[in-house]
């Protein structure tokens, strides 16, 4: 079954066309990774599931409903962390908190949302004193009232220090397992990378990859790098790798040589290296980060 479901989607904001027929579904119980280059789309689509954008043509489904003609249900069964969540500033904490409660006709204990963001002792304090990380942390205790079947998170760890980055994926990976649906744009790749069971990739409103890591991984041609500690790297060293077949980058550090390459590539480049008289002392391999995949589709942008 699918929590979220867009077909044909297309939207314009008069000549300029933020989506382009995109077609895009998440699946029940995963955590979706939806990255992009600034301007790509992604705040656009959020808006069009949320139902605050409507599209010039396609359909939209969430949580099994239309999301033009039952928003409100849907809105019912959903937490959102907005991009730049502002704050009541006379409004304590909890009062943030219990509001939420109360408009979702929820029955949650807001001080025990609260200590589980990490804002247990900031209960009573005003959120207009509140840090950037801490107004995030109330946000994300505010999307998790009532349970919701479905996480929207627009940059939810903007603002977080690492032990915040790393609290949030603890709560996002509980959330799942709880048998929610987390749907997150970040621009944190590695933390996407951490935690996604899949990501999907917009460039210029079209999605351009769907798939998990490994897949996107598989999908650019299995690349991966191969790390070589030597005694010491010749002059012809580095020419000498950057010519065989599976190479497609070489790039030497004081006695270190990291070649992107393919898996049947890897022996050829030890082999290469001690022709040259290079001593290997050791080698190891790191798999294409997500990094390198995002900037293979969509062009190195950032």
């Amino acid at each position: 079954m699918a929590t979220v479901e867009l077909e044909g989607v297309t939207k314009r904001f008069g000549d300029v066309t933020a989506l382009s027929g995109i077609d895009l579904t998440v699946e029940d119980g995963e955590i979706f990774g939806f990255l992009g280059p600034n301007g790509a789309g992604k705040s656009t689509t959020i808006n069009v599931v949320l139902d605050f954008v409507r599209p010039d043509a396609g359909s939209v489904r969430v949580l099994g409903r239309d999301a033009r003609e039952e928003s409100v249900a849907i809105r019912s069964r959903t937490g959102v962390l907005p991009e730049g969540f502002s704050v009541y500033d006379r409004l304590t904490a909890r009062e943030h908190v219990a509001f939420a409660i109360d408009s979702k006709e929820a029955a949650d204990d807001p001080d025990a949302l609260l200590e589980r963001v990490g804002l247990g002792d900031a209960v009573d304090r005003k959120a207009g004193g509140f840090s950037t990380g801490m107004k995030q942390r109330l946000a994300l205790a505010i999307a998790l009232v009532g349970e919701p079947e479905l996480l929207i998170l627009d940059e939810p760890s903007s603002g977080l220090d690492p032990n915040g980055a790393r609290e949030f994926r603890e709560i996002i990976r509980a959330e799942r397992d709880r048998g929610a649906t987390v749907f997150f744009s970040s621009h944190i790749l590695g933390q996407v990378e951490s935690v996604c069971d899949r990501v999907g990739i917009l460039r210029d409103g079209e999605v351009v990859a769907v798939d998990s890591i490994e897949g996107l991984r598989d999908a650019v041609g299995g690349e991966s790098t191969l790390v070589v500690d030597t005694d010491g790297l010749t002059d012809g060293a580095s020419d000498a790798v950057a010519t065989l077949d599976g190479v497609s980058d070489v790039t030497a550090d004081g006695t270190q040589l990291r070649v992107s390459c393919t898996d049947d590539a890897k022996t050829a480049v030890l082999t290469a290296l001690e022709d040259e008289g290079v001593t290997v002392s050791d080698f190891s391999t790191e798999e294409t980060s997500l990094e390198s995949l995002f900037s293979h589709y969509t062009g190195g942008e950032a």
